[in-house]
């Protein structure tokens, strides 16, 4: 919780366990780089899972996992909740989940949405679910999403509430990336006949571009463009090359950041630096390289529970210059894994003492950082250096 400042001589163990509210002052942290700046720009939110920020300042859109989207005015303003969103399963980790643009939404102005959808069975018939991905077009006032359309599902429903990814990236040739989870099945992750355990390339249309690596293969789902995933939970573009970057959770252990390549095998369930929640053994190469698989470029022994992630690129704050800012929803931070070209030179964990879990890691036109806390009564929050 984000402690008042600005009426310190009034604060008591009360007062500190409230939240920022939309516009209080700004309050700041310490940093190996400076006093970093900390504002909420909404509240209310239940549990927000991802934003996108629409151009001309005109705001951004953020997913609720319960469902809604919400449009953000530039001013701090929430909207009611957007019509013409799909049904979600919003049980457990599912919901209504990632949200980026279309590259071209001047002209088309498309939303694209991922979500965890049903198999329409009741608990008592084998209700289970997966991730799907849709679009639909903003409408001029900013109220709904027009023809809605769903153009991928994952199949087969497996998950009963856990492990669905569903972050999404657009690449610098307009192809689409969908990340999936395993739905807590681990074989599945290897199997390359189905859809969990993988990141997947799309056409914006959801069709399969002609060159995906497995593309004409029996047994092979064409989608795929790599597998071996457990559980990712932040994607983005390597600004300077880019290239596909994912960070997954592990299990007890074993958090990874990957740099994702084109018909590649990230390991799990057969490489990993983690063990079971009861202590067993997953791998018995736990650690190990296992040939035919990726080593990670970065991986925690201690997860943190890695979540939404963003380059900085921006010149707002140079200090933050070849960053890679990372969420903690277990550990309750944001990591900054500062590079050298490409290796990683140094790891700092900030805003600790914030004590929230930080879902999506933004960053935003004006270059300063956009984060989503994951809560009921979640919020999202403006975060910058102090000059």
């Amino acid at each position: 919780m984000l402690r008042k400042t600005l009426i310190a001589t009034l604060c008591t163990a009360a007062i500190l366990s409230l939240p920022l509210t939309a516009g209080a002052a700004t309050e700041n942290y310490k940093s190996e780089l400076g006093t970093v700046t900390v504002s909420q720009v909404a509240g209310g939110l239940n549990h927000p899972w991802a934003v996108a920020f629409l151009p001309d300042k005109k705001g951004m859109l953020v997913t609720e996992r319960s469902g809604n989207l919400r449009l953000v005015t530039a001013d701090g303003k929430l909207s009611a909740p957007l019509s013409g969103v799909p049904e979600v399963w919003a049980q457990k980790q599912g919901g209504l989940l990632d949200v980026v643009l279309s590259p071209d939404f001047a002209k088309d102005r498309m939303v694209y949405l991922t979500y965890s959808e049903g198999n329409g069975k009741t608990a008592a018939e084998g209700d289970k679910a997966g991730t799907a991905a849709g679009r639909g077009r903003l409408s001029a006032d900013m109220t709904r999403l027009e023809g809605f359309e769903k153009i991928f599902t994952q199949e087969p429903k497996l998950s009963v509430g856990n492990h669905f990814g569903a972050r999404l990236v657009f690449d610098r040739d307009g192809y689409l990336f969908i990340a999936l989870g395993e739905n807590n099945n681990r074989p599945t992750a290897q199997d390359l006949d189905k859809l969990q355990g993988k990141v997947v390339r799309l056409n914006a249309d959801g069709g399969v571009p002609k060159d995906n690596p497995f593309v004409g293969q029996k047994n092979v789902r064409p989608e795929i463009w790599s597998y071996g995933h457990r559980n990712p939970q932040g994607a983005t573009l390597n600004p300077w090359t880019g290239t596909l970057w994912l960070d997954e959770h592990g299990p007890k252990g074993g958090d990874e950041v990957n740099i994702v390549e084109r018909g590649q095998n990230y390991g799990w369930p057969l490489a990993t630096h983690g063990i079971d929640y009861s202590g067993v053994p997953i791998s018995e190469a736990k650690g190990k390289f296992v040939e035919g698989t990726k080593v990670p470029f970065q991986v925690w022994e201690q997860s943190p529970g890695v979540s939404g992630m963003a380059f900085y690129d921006h010149n707002q704050f140079k200090a933050w210059d070849h960053s890679l800012f990372i969420g903690a929803l277990a550990t309750e931070e944001l990591i900054r894994l500062q590079f050298d070209g490409d290796k990683i030179v140094h790891e700092e964990r900030m805003l600790k003492d914030m004590k929230q879990r930080i879902r999506d890691v933004r960053q935003g036109p004006d270059g300063y950082l956009y984060l989503l806390t994951d809560d009921d009564n979640g919020s999202v929050l403006k975060v910058g250096l102090a000059k």
